[in-house]
């Protein structure tokens, strides 16, 4: 027998692939009235539906205006939610700069991570998309972030991630930043090649992976004193 809360997952990720923006207002509500996990609402209801939806796109079943009517119900329903996530404790809140590196204008998973780091306790500063590398190391510098996040679902331009770590070695301040990178064509393995601290494969974990490179060090680009390995 289904569980309860993963039939309502279910029931919003239809909703999402199908487009139906009151459907998903619909069952965030009960979602949120019901006192289901919301972290897990996002992940399995309707970043799932997105990630459907996608895959209809790339099999030409779906095309731009339905990707973007999918678009537009995920983001209904993440507005929803989004008051309902826990906060992060008090006090100083590290700092990530994220975005999606150049080349690559595919943003709906960036921002998700944007959320999920928001509500839990980390000061954002989302450059955006098709950002060229050195761009992040600027801003990263500027506001003394702990941590540089770069997405992209192109393999095409993964080399761009590979340039952001390559100007932090250049510039003599790779160990002030931990660089954790993500999206469809990224793995682990590739994260290793380039030198970056972590890799995430979606929302929920690019938190866990924050917290865990940040852990035990000074906030806000501070000195790094023990490097993390991967997780």
């Amino acid at each position: 027998m289904i569980p309860a809360k993963d039939r309502f997952f279910r029931l919003l990720s239809d909703a999402v692939v199908e487009m139906d923006e009151k459907r998903v207002l619909e069952i965030t509500d009960i979602i949120v009235r019901e006192g289901i996990d919301v972290y897990e609402a996002i992940e399995k209801g309707l970043s799932d539906g997105m990630a459907r939806a996608g895959r209809f796109f790339e099999e030409e079943e779906y095309f731009i205006p339905e990707l973007l009517m999918c678009s537009d119900a995920m983001y209904a329903g993440l507005d929803a939610l989004k008051p309902h996530l826990r906060s992060g404790a008090a006090g100083e809140k590290r700092k990530v700069v994220i975005g999606v590196v150049e080349g690559d204008t595919h943003d709906i998973g960036k921002n998700l991570v944007k959320i999920m780091l928001e509500t839990s306790g980390f000061e954002v500063f989302d450059l955006g998309r098709d950002i060229p590398p050195r761009l992040f190391v600027e801003k990263a510098a500027e506001v003394g972030a702990d941590i540089i996040g770069i997405s992209t679902l192109m393999t095409t331009t993964m080399d761009g991630m590979a340039e952001v770590v390559r100007l932090l070695s250049a510039g003599n301040i790779r160990d002030r930043f931990k660089v954790m990178v993500g999206g469809g064509p990224v793995s682990q393995g590739f994260a290793d090649r380039i030198g970056a601290d972590g890799y995430a494969v979606n929302a929920v974990e690019a938190v866990r992976l924050a917290r865990r490179l940040t852990e035990g060090t000074a906030p806000a680009g501070g000195r790094l004193s023990n490097r993390v390995r991967h997780a």
